[in-house]
């Protein structure tokens, strides 16, 4: 069996709340953005960095209201949804310069939804050749940069873009 060391992971590990109920909804409440990684806040969603991302800059955008499809959250929520998905995808452009994204919504277990209840949007940037020897050959997944890292230059970059409300 191969072993990948990750032994920085441990802090986040170690700080996972033993609290019930919806890890998103906890982080809307929650007034630690840093801690949390909570890139923006908007009046009817929150920008936040996955913690176990399919790639560099995986971001998810979320509904304020716990809901569990798109027909459960208001007119003013799903616009508010797709306008801050296509803000950050903007900014995700001009600071990763990714070559394309992917970008969608799971329900479901089945669908891939890690969280069924809560829907959110998720946008991956993706960069030619990122899919290389590691994935294919290890079943290894190699991120190249420390999510506070990221989270500093993506708030910072909302900011500059005035889109803070």
């Amino acid at each position: 069996m191969e072993r990948l060391w990750a032994p920085w992971r441990m802090h986040y590990i170690g700080s996972i709340p033993d609290a019930d109920g919806c890890f998103l909804c906890h982080i809307q409440k929650s007034d630690k953005d840093a801690e949390n990684l909570v890139i923006a806040r908007r009046p009817h969603c929150f920008v936040v960095l996955n913690r176990y991302p399919y790639n560099n800059g995986h971001t998810l955008v979320c509904p304020n209201d716990h809901a569990a499809s798109l027909d459960q959250i208001s007119e003013p929520a799903l616009a508010d949804l797709m306008r801050t998905t296509g803000r950050l995808m903007n900014i995700q452009k001009k600071l990763m310069r990714p070559d394309g994204f992917n970008v969608g919504l799971n329900f479901g277990r089945v669908a891939g939804a890690g969280l069924p209840d809560h829907l959110h949007m998720h946008i991956v940037p993706r960069w030619s050749g990122d899919t290389n020897f590691m994935p294919v050959l290890a079943d290894v997944k190699v991120i190249p940069q420390a999510l506070e890292e990221l989270h500093e230059k993506l708030v910072a970059a909302w900011k500059e873009q005035n889109y803070v409300e």
